[in-house]
């Protein structure tokens, strides 16, 4: 079995091949889109390509622009050909869970507004059932302990996302994530729809319709899956 890392970059770089001259393209955020953003970047210098961007996270925008890569504001394009993104899992279907880096809110809205969405996975976000990884939902910080409660009312196991230094961690959009533990997910479509409905919630991580092709590693070898 190759390393995960080393899995990363195979899906990473194989995905930067899906873009073309000309094209308009959402960056997704995470240690496998990583790949994807240097890759694109060496096409760009080695191929000449005509790609203007946009950004799910100030980290990928950072990233993007030190590489030589133009990143534009959402609200000044029109159309986004082609998305590529990392996810946490992914199940048969093509729905997955994603957020676990902190940028579902905007990795959701760049998704919704492209034309195509490729996702990139090692061979450990291939799964039968999602759930196993927890989920992530953003909600605003006023009020934000009466949504945990509800979560906890209804007997989920449920925590605010803590930053590596033991404060609470915010999104680039100033909002806290509460990560629901909840091992198995029965019906990802009323759960997502349930989730939202929840006052003080804004987004939350099951990302349903919405990737049209996973690229990951089975069998240590590339693959790919379409809905």
């Amino acid at each position: 079995m190759k390393q995960i890392n080393e899995q990363k970059q195979l899906v990473g770089e194989a995905a930067a091949a899906y873009i073309e001259d000309g094209m308009m393209v959402g960056l997704g955020t995470g240690s496998t889109v990583y790949y994807t953003i240097l890759k694109l970047a060496q096409r760009i210098k080695a191929e000449g390509l005509n790609i203007q961007t946009v950004s799910t996270s100030k980290r990928t925008t950072e990233l993007a622009k030190s590489n030589g890569i133009t990143v534009l504001d959402l609200n000044k394009v029109e159309h986004v050909d082609l998305t590529i993104d990392g996810c946490d899992e992914f199940d048969p279907l093509l729905r997955g869970i994603k957020g676990g880096g902190g940028a579902l809110l905007f990795e959701k809205i760049v998704a919704a507004a492209s034309e195509r969405n490729i996702w990139v996975a090692d061979s450990s976000k291939a799964v039968k059932q999602l759930g196993k990884f927890p989920l992530p939902v953003e909600v605003l910080p006023f009020g934000h302990t009466h949504v945990l409660r509800t979560f906890k009312n209804e007997g989920m196991e449920a925590a605010i996302r803590q930053a590596p230094d033991g404060t609470t961690y915010y999104t680039d959009s100033g909002n806290i994530i509460i990560d629901l533990y909840l091992q198995e997910i029965n019906d990802p479509t009323a759960l997502s729809l349930w989730l939202n409905s929840i006052p003080g919630v804004i987004e939350n991580g099951l990302f349903i319709n919405i990737a049209d092709k996973v690229i990951f590693i089975k069998d240590n070898a590339v693959q790919e899956m379409q809905r």
